[in-house]
This record gives C-alpha cells, sequence and structure tokens, in this order.
C-alpha cells in the first residue's frame, strides 16, 4: 500500500480517536480497531487482523499498545507505528495526567463512580462482541486444531486457572510445531 500524509493522517487520527472514546482495555479497542482498519479502511484483511491480535496478546505490555503498533507497522511501516503510538498513548496519558491532579475529588464522587460502573456493562458486551467475532472466524476455518486448541485454553484458564504465561509457551510451542509440519507437507 502507498502511503503519503493522508494515511498516515488517518492511521494517526484513527487510533487518537478510538483511544479517547474507548473504555475497557485491550480488548474493546482491538475490536474497534478491527472494524476500522478492516470493514471500513480495508487496509488489513480479517484473517491479518486475528494474527496481529494474536500476537499483540503474547507480547509484552498493553495489548492497545501492541496491537495499534502491529497495524501502524503493517499499513505504513516504521512511521505507521510511530503514528499509531502516539494516537493510542496521548489519551490515556492526557487523561490520567488530569485526573492525578484532582484524585481526590474524582474518588468522592458519586457520579463518576455510577458512570464508571455503567462503562463496565458496557466492556462486558464490547468483549463478549470480540469473543464472538473472533471464535466465530477460528470456527468458520475449519482447522480442527484451532479449534480444539480455543476450547482447551478457554477451558484451562477459566476452569482450571492455569497460569496464563504456561498457556502462551504451549501455544506458541504448539504453533511453531504446526508451522514446520505444514511448511514440510508443502514442500512434498
Amino acid at each position: 500500500m502507498k502511503t503519503g500524509f493522508t494515511e498516515y493522517r488517518k492511521l494517526f487520527l484513527s487510533t487518537l480517536f478510538l483511544s479517547t472514546f474507548t473504555f475497557g482495555g485491550g480488548y474493546v479497542i482491538v475490536s474497534l480497531m478491527r472494524k476500522k482498519f478492516v470493514d471500513e479502511y480495508h487496509w488489513i484483511d480479517e484473517k491479518e487482523m486475528i494474527d496481529l491480535t494474536a500476537i499483540a496478546q503474547s507480547a509484552p505490555g498493553s495489548i492497545a499498545v501492541n496491537a495499534s503498533i502491529l497495524v501502524g507497522y503493517r499499513v505504513a511501516g516504521i512511521p505507521g507505528a510511530l503514528l499509531t503510538i502516539c494516537g493510542t498513548i496521548l489519551p490515556p496519558l492526557l487523561i490520567l495526567a488530569v485526573i492525578s491532579l484532582f484524585y481526590q475529588s474524582f474518588e468522592r464522587n458519586s457520579f463518576v463512580s455510577a458512570a464508571l460502573k455503567g462503562m463496565q456493562a458496557g466492556v462486558s458486551a464490547v468483549i463478549f462482541d470480540v469473543v464472538i467475532t473472533m471464535g466465530g472466524d477460528v470456527i468458520k476455518e475449519k482447522n480442527l486444531l484451532s479449534v480444539i486448541l480455543m476450547f482447551a485454553v478457554f477451558t484451562a484458564s477459566y476452569f482450571f486457572n492455569v497460569n496464563i504465561i504456561l498457556i502462551i509457551v504451549l501455544c506458541a510451542a504448539l504453533g511453531a510445531v504446526s508451522a514446520v509440519y505444514r511448511n514440510r507437507k508443502g514442500r512434498r
């Protein structure tokens, strides 16, 4: 994709807008990034977004920042990654700076407390949407290993409280073995 000032501006403003008006963490912003960059701009496809989300989840740090770096890099290289980092971190940085100045006032304000409680319900709905959409995409791939792995990871994490680091390491190893197997099988 040819990148110019218009694409850079769209990248920065899109991530700035999403980060400014998104509450609930990385999974929420990732679903909105998918709608913006996959559905609206068509800069990346659905499979790439799923892959980028998986990488963002497994990398250290905030999933929102990691996903924006990966999308920005995929769309416009290093300048795109730098722009999306700035667009993603500026709003929370500024909001937290203001809140820290007025922390005690916010802490005791019943309206702020009620607003945050209300946002929790909205965040739950958006995360549910992400699970259904991305889980459905995994099932549509009809890759038996991916489907089994998805349910096994959910079961291990939710019901048995298996450490997420162990799950990530095991999934990475299984993914590597699977990729090597597919490459060797493809050569034959």
